[in-house]
């Protein structure tokens, strides 16, 4: 085998973030690089993602941005030392990219759009001599060989190390179908099964509630939950009202611990703040105030505020009884349980949590398959959206093709 530098042949099998991102590493370091795909062209779900304005990172202080990651910010943390919320601003201004930091503190390209930003990408990778192999279903190995289906029937190919960033397993008509999952359990790599991650629920709604209100936005409340330790959550936002239940940013922000109750208790509640920015008193001195021949639900519009999809919930989740009575009526304005039954389905997740486990790898290599690395959504890792995904998989992408190029110069 080669021992310098020169022309080592690498696969990277997926084009997402990760998988881009380790191709321009390992480009950049001197080898060959031979990227695969599955699908007609790279950077779908990424491009989907951009569609409403691409969140590239976060610009909260750092020691903030890392906690985002839960219980494998530790395991992330030197990857992120590396390659950070500034590292991925400056990447993307090399690339003639602008970016700027929104209200939230999340960064975007100036002109919110992904598509300008993959060109440039591609561009420079086709420049560093990235060949691109589309349509190109990766099949596991055969005899040592990397195995796939491609539009002229299977192949195998060979190469010095490989790089897999095939994504987890939500949107799998964009290429993130969790195929791969058998593939290295075959070889003994530990797993942990693919769950939903950024994701909606369920609840049991009234037909009649369902049908008057699915799709409106509930904006300005917070929820109240605990985590996985127990620990009194409160996060404050929006999120909207579906057919079967809930979804959207608050909703998401959450989804991890909601999640983890679910499947540790069978269903959660979550507890509505309808009225965040007023307290419990105020509330309670409102409903309280006479309201003559008035009805009850025109009382609460003229006196707080509460109308459409709000005056609906208090109607849907609390007894006929309990609406009556001022006290309870009060308190369940500033605390509305709705129970949450099941996440939503993986595949209508933003992203999922599960895949290959740390201890599974060294580093970014698996153990159980030297010369093969891991990046991106594969490793059982999650983040909420804010761009903490994203940079995430850009970190780990580096971080896989930096070690691949080390394991390759060692002489192995």
């Amino acid at each position: 085998m080669q021992s310098s530098t020169p022309q080592f042949r690498v696969a990277v099998i997926g084009g997402g973030p990760a998988g881009l991102m380790a191709a321009q590493t390992l480009a950049q370091g001197g080898a060959q690089v031979d990227l695969y795909d599955a699908m007609p062209s790279v950077g779908r779900k990424f491009l989907l993602a951009g569609r409403g304005g691409m969140n590239i990172t976060h610009a909260e202080p750092y020691p903030d941005f890392v906690t985002r990651y839960g219980k494998a910010a530790e395991a992330l943390r030197p990857m992120l030392d590396a390659f950070g919320p500034q590292d991925v601003r400056d990447w993307v201004h090399g690339l003639g990219v602008d970016t700027f930091v929104g209200t939230s503190g999340r960064v975007f390209p100036t002109d919110m759009k992904a598509a300008p930003l993959l060109r440039a990408w591609l561009h420079r990778l086709r420049e560093q001599g990235v060949r691109f192999h589309m349509r190109h279903r990766w099949l596991g190995w055969r005899d040592g060989a990397l195995l796939f289906a491609g539009p002229d029937g299977e192949l195998t190919v060979q190469a010095y190390a490989a790089i897999l960033a095939l994504g987890g397993g939500s949107w799998a008509r964009l290429g993130s179908d969790g195929a791969w999952l058998p593939l290295l359990a075959g070889r003994g790599v530990a797993l942990a099964p693919l769950v939903p991650a950024n994701c909606g629920f369920d609840v049991a709604w009234s037909e009649h509630f369902s049908s008057r209100y699915a799709g409106h936005p509930l904006t300005t409340v917070a929820i109240l939950s605990t985590d996985a330790h127990g620990k009194p959550l409160r996060k404050q936002g929006q999120f909207v009202v579906t057919a079967g239940g809930v979804e959207g940013s608050l909703i998401y922000a959450l989804s991890a611990a909601l999640r983890d109750q679910i499947a540790a208790n069978g269903s959660t509640t979550i507890f509505l703040d309808l009225l965040p920015d007023l307290t419990a008193q105020r509330v309670l001195d409102e409903v309280q105030r006479p309201r003559g021949a008035r009805s009850m639900s025109s009382h609460l519009q003229s006196r707080l505020g509460i109308k459409g999809v709000k005056a609906g919930l208090l109607r849907e989740c609390i007894s006929a009884e309990e609406y009556a009575n001022p006290e309870r009526l009060a308190q369940a304005i500033k605390a509305l349980p709705v129970r949450l039954l099941r996440p939503r389905p993986i595949d209508e997740a933003i992203s999922s949590a599960g895949g290959v486990r740390f201890d599974a790898l060294d580093g970014t290599m698996l153990k159980a398959v030297p010369g093969v690395f891991v990046a991106g959504e594969m490793v059982d890792w999650e983040a909420p959206t804010g761009g903490y995904l994203l940079t995430a998989c850009l970190a780990g992408g580096l971080a896989a093709g930096q070690q691949a190029l080390a394991w390759l110069r060692a002489g192995h």
